[in-house]
């Protein structure tokens, strides 16, 4: 195999070539049924600590935001609003990190003053960690 002189990791790389593969799905008209599916077998692929994190983000971004269309985003959990991705779940071993995340694109509205937070790391699923996304998301769709 040829050695990797892009100045990107491997699994940089990866979510790069599974970012372009969901834009070819998506052009192919992939539907909302599909986009749910992949997102759910995503998380059923994660190990463990990882798919408890992403499963509840989902299940709170299901419920706080029905709204919001499931989706995978460069391979991993997102939920989209108009079309653009608002928020998304980043594991920790997709990249080898101590901990996943939980971020949020600048379509999302947590405008607070002059400089805010768009991602926070999560290491374990709590309650507490529950009720904190819970208030991002909703905050995050009404502003």
């Amino acid at each position: 195999m040829a050695e990797n002189t892009s100045g990107f990791s491997e699994a940089e790389l990866a979510a790069m070539k599974e970012r372009a593969a969901e834009l070819r799905a998506e052009r192919g008209g992939k539907k909302k049924a599909d986009n749910l599916q992949a997102l759910l077998d995503r998380i059923a692929e994660m190990p463990e600590g990882d798919k408890e994190i992403a499963a509840a983000v989902h299940s709170i971004v299901t419920e706080v935001a029905p709204e919001l269309a499931p989706r995978t985003w460069y391979g991993m959990p997102a939920w989209e609003k108009d079309g653009n991705v608002l928020v998304f779940v980043q594991v920790a071993s997709k990249f080898g990190v101590r901990y996943s995340t939980l971020g949020f694109q600048d379509n999302a509205a947590l405008d607070d003053g002059d400089m805010w937070p768009t991602s926070f790391a999560i290491p374990a699923m709590t309650d507490a960690v529950r009720e904190r996304v819970r208030e991002l998301v909703q905050q995050a769709v009404t502003g």
